[in-house]
């Protein structure tokens, strides 16, 4: 014999209290993302005033004041490879009033070279957006035999150790591309290291040195004059400023160097402000006139989704580790 339970007429099952309370957490979460920002927003970039990312930033935030009805002001707090104004974020209050105009360098790169970070990228940092792609080109000295991305290989391994490409500096990004170049070809390349861009294209043009990557807005005016040769550029879709030159990753379809910048929060900032700030900045980069401003800069637009960024650095960690390995380079 079964025993069935009857419920009194009338009378509903008591709801379940998580039901209600993430229904309550939904319209709250809603209400935030639509008052947010109630006061000034504070963006920290890690790197000192006037510089590239300045020039990234400030006209994408003088959008955002506008569109969003209050200032976000850039704060450059600088030092350690963009380590310390990056950390200040990572320990800042999650509220969306502190934000980070993150770097590959201190977000994906300094990982890999430091053993003691004072934040762990993944963990005390939200991803909002990649801003954008900053791309390096891979340019080489005229008199060389060498017109593209085959005939350097070749020639390099005619001349192992003896094909030398300049960086701005051990463990930099100009460093690390021909590093990683060099492992995925099988070939041998002496690295050169110097104190920043200037006097890398002085060796190259004066003949010391072979190549290098180079920020493709500061080479363009050399590649236009035939002083340096264009061989290919190192994100993987193509430049707008040099479209002729091929990506290298269309010979090696996993490399890829990209020095990009993007938008982050401390961990644990509401998803409704994250996802507010992610909307309104891919529609500023996409806007003409912005556009325009970054492509000159030699950037690309993206305005990728806080997941798209979040897997982006993720592989850029690995990729790092990797490029740290094939220069050479022990993690201090």
């Amino acid at each position: 014999m079964s025993i069935e339970c009857v419920r009194p007429a009338g009378r509903h099952p008591p709801r379940r209290p998580w039901a209600a309370l993430v229904a309550g957490l939904l319209v709250a979460g809603g209400a935030l993302a639509q008052s947010y920002p109630v006061r000034p927003v504070t963006v920290i970039n890690p790197w000192t005033p006037g510089g590239p990312a300045d020039a990234v930033a400030r006209p994408i935030l003088q959008k955002l004041s506008e569109r969003l009805g209050q200032q976000f002001v850039v704060e450059n707090r600088a030092g350690a490879n963009g380590v310390i104004g990056s950390a200040m974020v990572a320990r800042a209050r999650p509220d969306g009033y502190t934000l980070l105009f993150s770097h590959v360098g201190p977000i994906t790169i300094s990982p890999a070279l430091q053993r003691d970070m004072p934040y762990d990228p993944v963990k005390d940092l939200a991803p909002i957006t990649q801003v954008v792609s900053a791309p390096l080109v891979l340019v080489v000295r005229p008199q060389l035999p060498i017109h593209d991305l085959g005939e350097l290989i070749a020639y390099a391994k005619a001349h192992p150790g003896k094909l030398s490409y300049g960086s701005v500096g051990p463990g930099s990004t100009t460093h690390l591309a021909g590093a990683i170049l060099g492992k995925k070809a099988g070939v041998e390349l002496l690295h050169v290291p110097y104190k920043g861009a200037a006097p890398v294209i002085t060796d190259m043009l004066g003949g010391q040195i072979d190549m290098a990557f180079l920020n493709i807005s500061g080479a363009v005016a050399y590649l236009k004059s035939g002083q340096l040769r264009g061989i290919a550029v190192s994100t993987r879709r193509r430049s707008a400023l040099q479209p002729e030159l091929p990506a290298i990753s269309e010979r090696f379809p996993d490399y890829e160097i990209n020095s990009w910048y993007g938008m982050m929060a401390p961990a644990g900032t509401p998803q409704a402000i994250i996802d507010k700030l992610q909307g309104e900045i891919a529609a500023i980069v996409k806007l003409p006139d912005v556009a325009r401003q970054l492509e000159g800069l030699g950037l690309a637009p993206e305005g990728t989704t806080p997941r798209r960024y979040a897997e982006q650095i993720q592989a850029d960690l690995a990729r790092w580790r990797e490029g740290v390995k094939a220069a050479g380079l022990t993690p201090e």
